[in-house]
């Protein structure tokens, strides 16, 4: 009579390796290694992921020649994204919606994206440090597991013609999914792409805001 086949237990999952981004150890390009060394410990605090190997991450910075309080009133609303941000058609919350962590916005893109639509989760939003982040949580788009985070800080600069001097600077960080057939350098020259232009806009829109002395603030936020 044969034995009874045991049962063996599965096999276990394999071992995903993580790892930890380096953004503090290289000036991204746009600032000095002075500008740079300002806000490190910024990166630390808020530009830092952990990455597996089907991952990739980038941080970007911006200078804007606004204060930092008129460019944190365009970042922080998270029901205003197309405000700066370029392929936006548009963007709808819920009923009653309050903005705290937590809460949820769609976005409809524009067309000539391998994108149509995106729901996102707001995760931090610290008026005090000017830090705010969120994640796509649905939507039809390759961008699985898009986490961003937004910094707005004031540092103090030099140039050649001009004695020392505060100026914004915007650093703007994510990690996302490498998709299925893609490289990670494709996957990141698209995601910073996006973000450089975004940037741009945020620096467009802010100073010229700061311009008027923040009379189109309202305008443009309503």
């Amino acid at each position: 009579m044969d034995k009874p086949q045991e049962d063996k237990p599965p096999p276990p999952p394999p071992q995903t390796t993580t790892t930890t981004t380096s953004h503090h150890l290289s000036t991204p390009p746009g600032l000095t290694d002075d500008e740079f060394n300002q806000l490190k410990r910024y990166v630390i605090d808020f530009h830092t992921y952990h990455l597996t190997s089907s991952q990739c991450s980038s941080l970007l910075a911006q200078h804007i020649h606004a204060p930092p309080d008129v460019v944190w009133s365009v970042v922080r609303r998270f029901d205003k994204p197309q405000t700066y941000k370029h392929f936006i058609k548009s963007c709808t919350v819920g009923e009653g919606f309050t903005m705290a962590v937590g809460c949820t916005r769609d976005v409809n893109v524009i067309s000539g994206l391998p994108a149509a639509t995106s729901t996102e989760r707001l995760d931090l939003l610290d008026d005090q440090n000017h830090v705010m982040g969120f994640t796509i949580i649905g939507g039809e788009h390759r961008l699985r597991n898009y986490h961003a985070v937004t910094t707005v800080h004031e540092i103090i600069t030099t140039t050649e013609e001009e004695n020392a001097r505060p100026v914004t600077v915007v650093l703007e960080s994510y990690v996302v999914d490498v998709p299925e057939g893609n490289t990670e350098e494709d996957t990141r020259l698209f995601a910073d792409t996006v973000v450089k232009l975004n940037l741009q806009k945020l620096a467009a829109v802010t100073e010229a805001m700061a311009h008027d002395g923040g009379g189109d603030a309202v305008k443009i936020l309503r």
